[in-house]
């Protein structure tokens, strides 16, 4: 049988996302190889946002996360992880939320970006206010233009202000290259190395004027074997753990599987050589054009039109399917893909043995 075909697929209804829990190992182990030791590690969970997935990488031994939302955090928190870095600058009610988390979970610690005085002083008086400390990293705006500060004299007051205000603990740098993602490995290379050029001489400058720098977070998936050369800093990887067909048609040096398919069927044959399928905006990323998803079956098949809960493909193959027969598709885009669903059908040995929930929405319990 087919790798991504389940024995009891007439059990599972579509759309859905399955999880195979095979191939979320492999990739688990991949990254560890690649980073040399699980230490070093520090997996964004914002790909797949499950519980049960911190649990397995802490089984690993890797006990650093980080994640986008104070909803991943504290999914991170209820599965035991150590270590968790929210990588988005805490502003307005977010601040007393993260306080709120940090309370609620005091076996978590948990640390955020700065890159505004006024916003660092905010979270500051804040987490006094709370009776804490919390950790912070300066985020260093290595050439995304998104967030942080760009290195120089400014970040280096910005970090020393960090060391003496009260309520905040230092924790290092924060430098996230997400625009570099050339398919070309040795101009991806170069892109790393011109963007990390002034991160690496800015923490020299840090040291140089007294200023420790404990830490530094790298880096996200198409520099992740780059930053892994290195033993000065932690690596952040995070499509790595489901993959998908947008990174691997681009990034084909990196050696990690899909885990993560789309389960639909066919609702509906308008036409000769075309198939309605039960996949809409709704069940996968549109942020992208199409192909949004790549059928296995059908690899090659166009999408004609796509609305919130219909996807026509067309095909010459179309009289191969009947209504009610299952397609199943790699997303384009998996992290937005799998935000889509609260829950995933979990994949062992060649059947759906169960569901995992995805912490989806942007609150928890804090």
């Amino acid at each position: 049988m087919d790798w991504f075909r389940l024995s009891n697929e007439a059990e599972v209804a579509s759309p859905a996302l399955l999880i195979f829990e095979e191939r979320v190992e492999s990739n688990l182990r991949r990254m560890i190889e690649i980073a040399g030791d699980p230490a070093r590690l520090r997996p964004h969970v914002k790909t797949h946002k499950l519980g049960p997935l911190v649990e397995r990488q802490l089984a690993l031994g890797i006990n650093k996360f980080k994640c986008a939302t104070i909803a991943e955090a504290e999914m991170c928190a209820q599965a035991d992880a150590p270590d968790v870095l929210i990588a988005m600058p805490a502003v307005g009610p977010n601040v007393a939320r993260l306080c709120k988390l940090a309370k609620k979970y005091p076996a978590t610690r948990f640390s955020t970006l700065i890159d505004d005085a006024g916003a660092m002083q905010a979270l500051g008086l804040a987490a006094v206010k709370a009776g804490l400390t919390l950790d912070v990293f300066l985020d260093l705006d290595c050439g995304q233009n998104r967030t942080g500060i760009k290195p120089g004299n400014e970040a280096l007051e910005l970090y020393r202000q960090a060391t003496t205000t009260a309520g905040l603990k230092v924790a290092g740098l924060h430098a996230y290259d997400g625009h570099i993602h050339e398919a070309d490995l040795t101009k991806r290379r170069a892109l790393y190395e011109t963007a990390f050029g002034p991160v690496l001489a800015f923490r020299q400058q840090l040291e140089s004027a007294g200023l420790a720098v404990p830490v530094l977070v790298a880096g996200g998936t198409p520099t992740f074997p780059f930053h892994a050369e290195q033993t000065d800093r932690q690596c952040s990887p995070g499509t790595t753990v489901l993959w998908d067909f947008g990174y691997a048609d681009k990034h084909v040096d990196m050696p990690f599987l899909p885990a993560a398919l789309l389960l639909a069927r066919v609702v509906s044959k308008p036409g000769a050589n075309r198939l309605c399928l039960d996949l809409g905006h709704k069940s996968v990323a549109a942020e992208n054009p199409h192909p949004r998803v790549r059928f296995i079956e059908l690899p090659d098949a166009p999408a004609i039109s796509q609305s919130e809960e219909h996807l026509v493909i067309e095909t010459p193959r179309a009289a191969e399917f009947s209504v009610g027969d299952t397609l199943h598709g790699i997303p384009r885009h998996v992290c937005p893909t799998v935000a889509l669903y609260n829950e995933a059908t979990v994949v062992r040995g060649g059947a759906a043995v169960g569901t995992w929930p995805i912490a989806r929405a942007r609150r928890l319990t804090v």
